[in-house]
């Protein structure tokens, strides 16, 4: 809890704040305070504050072992293999489950992990907490969830089996190397490529569907003059169907699909592959099919008219045609994101290392991905304690985040996290709420905001979890920045943000996501100064205007 003199200095500060800053403040404290999260929040608070205490307390003793083993224990319990109570305590009930572990898995049974093996089970119980049609289905499969250590070590193997690369399907797999087959890089080095795979389910049928953009590739086979051609797979009760497309920066928001017929959404949809207005199959391929014209009208005359001035008796023509690539880019998908990373992560065997990482933002996006799910994992357990609220009204509650820090979001990639820690820490004082609310209201809707793929709220939870003192949490803000999710890409604030979240881990702050894992200090540290091929930020000494500003920390 916060010591009296710090309760002291806020309401002092809270007397000398201007009416006008209170008001924007007031927003986010109207939102909240008397909302249905506040309320439930507050009453938890009180109702744990002897466990709140005693959880502080041990975090003084916090020890990076015990913190493994613990993690090892939990990855082991939730696979079927009984370790008992995540203690952390390696006693006979974890070594028999690690013995059965690797029985299952084919390693010798000697009761003790090696570096792979632990690796591989702890990855693949982050891996299933992200959820996914492979932990549905396994659920739902006689083996339960522990049949999914058996399909993502085949994974890892590579090749092809009865799937594909990565467990994708074998129709995809086999576009992949049709695509490799013309190209210079390898399938599994096109697989690594950002903006390669995308994956969402497009007909609604709760499987995962795959869209191909070949112009990542570099190859000039797959592209024409200014368009490259874009393959989606549809599932079907018999296979994945692909549809073949001619466009450019297009995403799976840009398509529907019906079964296994897909076609694009945009009003202004490119013309399909194939010339006719019905959709033939040549060899098992259905080439996609744009909507009926009215008239024979080739492509080149739509652009040279699109090229001409609009005339008064054609005012919108012009109009339409040349305020499509002005269209704001849809915005991109973190949860589609993090699912197509865990198969690249899953066909590397395993998450990069300080040893062998090639791609910083690679390594960068699987530690994002982890940390959110992290996120979601602790605000769901939360989320569980608030009687008589339901998820709706948790992420309607949640939803005020977005326009009550839109201010500091736009912020993001122009000013330092100095400075816009300090206006967040203002804008915490003037909002009339208690520290512990704002702290676990923040971690509530960072779990609704990541759910939901709204990155406003899970970003403004964020900074609202830094301004509070929870500095580890900054590595969101640098993920998002150096990722481009919610936020527009800027390298040097994300090594800014990074260096914010660092400084306070190697400074004794307890970690917040994957704390089993302090390996994954000197990765994140690693892969950010190579973002840009510039340094981390260092601290920038404060000014006298800071000294007026409280340090939130816990005592």
């Amino acid at each position: 809890m916060f010591s009296k003199s710090l309760k002291t200095a806020m309401a002092a500060t809270l007397v000398l704040t201007s009416g006008a800053g209170s008001v924007a403040a007031n927003d986010l404290g109207a939102a909240l305070v008397g909302g249905l999260i506040g309320g439930a929040i507050v009453n938890e608070v009180h109702r744990n504050r002897r466990t709140t205490t005693r959880r502080t307390t041990t975090s003084r003793n916090y020890s990076a072992a015990r913190a493994q083993n613990r993690e090892t224990q939990t990855s082991l319990n939730y696979f079927g293999f009984p370790a008992g109570t995540a203690d952390g305590v390696m006693g006979r009930k974890s070594r028999s489950a690690i013995s059965q572990y690797q029985v299952y898995m084919g390693f010798p049974a000697t009761g003790q992990l090696t570096t792979y093996e632990r690796d591989f089970l702890v990855s693949s119980y982050s891996r299933a907490q992200i959820g996914g049609p492979q932990v549905i289905k396994a659920m739902q499969g006689g083996k339960g969830v522990r049949g999914l250590l058996h399909t993502w070590r085949d994974e890892a193997t590579g090749g092809h089996g009865g799937s594909g690369y990565a467990g994708m399907p074998i129709e995809v797999s086999q576009a992949v190397d049709e695509i490799a087959a013309s190209a210079e890089p390898s399938a599994e080095q096109l697989l690594q490529r950002s903006g390669f795979i995308h994956l969402a389910d497009l007909n609604g049928d709760g499987k995962n569907d795959y869209m191909i953009d070949t112009s990542v590739s570099g190859s000039s086979f797959w592209c024409g003059a200014s368009h490259c051609s874009v393959m989606v797979f549809a599932s079907t009760p018999q296979g994945y169907q692909r549809n073949d497309f001619m466009a450019r920066g297009v995403t799976t928001a840009d398509f529907s699909c019906h079964q296994g017929t897909c076609r694009m959404t945009e009003a202004t949809q490119l013309a399909s592959v194939a010339p006719s207005t019905t959709a033939p199959v040549q060899n098992g391929t259905v080439m996609a099919t744009a909507p009926a014209p009215t008239a024979v009208a080739p492509a080149p005359t739509t652009e040279l008219v699109a090229a001409a001035p609009p005339t008064p008796t054609q005012p919108l023509g012009g109009i339409q045609l040349f305020a499509a690539p002005a269209a704001p880019a849809p915005m991109l998908s973190l949860a589609s994101h993090c699912s197509k990373l865990s198969l690249l992560t899953g066909s590397n065997g395993g998450y990069m290392t300080e040893a062998s990482m090639t791609d910083p933002e690679l390594a960068l996006g699987e530690q994002f991905c982890l940390a959110r799910s992290y996120a979601i994992n602790s605000g769901e357990g939360m989320v569980a304690k608030l009687n008589g609220v339901t998820q709706a009204q948790v992420d309607s509650q949640c939803d005020a985040f977005g326009p009550a820090v839109q201010p500091f979001l736009a912020k993001l990639d122009s000013h330092s996290s100095e400075a816009l820690v300090a206006e967040v820490q203002k804008f915490i004082l003037q909002s009339n709420m208690s520290i512990d609310q704002l702290a676990n209201t923040a971690g509530i809707c960072l779990f609704s905001g990541y759910r939901r793929d709204n990155m406003d709220v899970a970003l403004g939870a964020a900074l609202l979890m830094v301004g509070i003192g929870q500095k580890p949490y900054a590595e969101l803000v640098g993920h998002h920045l150096s990722q481009g999710f919610g936020v527009t890409r800027a390298t040097s604030q994300a090594q800014d943000w990074y260096g914010l979240a660092l400084r306070a881990l190697d400074g004794g702050a307890e970690p917040v996501f994957a704390p089993g894992q302090p390996e994954r200090i000197g990765l994140i540290k690693m892969a950010a100064a190579q973002l840009g091929g510039s340094a981390l930020v260092e601290p920038v000494p404060a000014t006298a205007s800071r000294a007026l500003l409280p340090s939130f920390t816990s005592d």
